[in-house]
């Protein structure tokens, strides 16, 4: 499975960026899903995270209320809405799929448990 993370940009504190995740194949219809972000000089951290129907989602707290993460499996496709975008947002934004289909908070928080990576969008947070 690829994916192709998109829609990273520049954009001024308070703006917003929706980024999108492609994959190559149908099957990341029965995949957990998820995002994270690796500032510069840290470590990848967990953003979101999405069950396979889309049902259930989980956010870091960092961004809960301000990212929303959803998907379209007919287009396999996940995006994240980014609103009220912050200088601590910047970061380049990982998005990754999980063959396990069980959804659990824990799990889909640990970037370990995700089988297959994008290659990364940069979105830099300007104030």
């Amino acid at each position: 499975v690829q994916l192709q993370a998109s829609g990273g940009g520049l954009v001024q504190a308070g703006g917003s960026l929706r980024l999108s995740c492609a994959a190559s194949e149908r099957t990341i219809s029965t995949y957990t899903m998820g995002w994270f972000r690796q500032a510069p000089g840290g470590e990848r951290e967990f953003v979101a995270a999405i069950s396979r129907s889309g049902g259930s989602t989980y956010y870091a707290d960092s961004v809960k209320d301000r990212f929303t993460i959803s998907r379209d499996n007919a287009k396999n496709t996940m995006y994240l809405q980014m609103n009220s975008l912050e200088p601590e947002d910047t970061a380049v934004y990982y998005c990754a799929a999980d063959i396990d289909p069980r959804f659990a908070r824990g799990r889909s928080a640990n970037p370990r448990a995700y089988d297959y990576w994008g290659q990364g969008t940069l979105v830099t947070v300007s104030s």
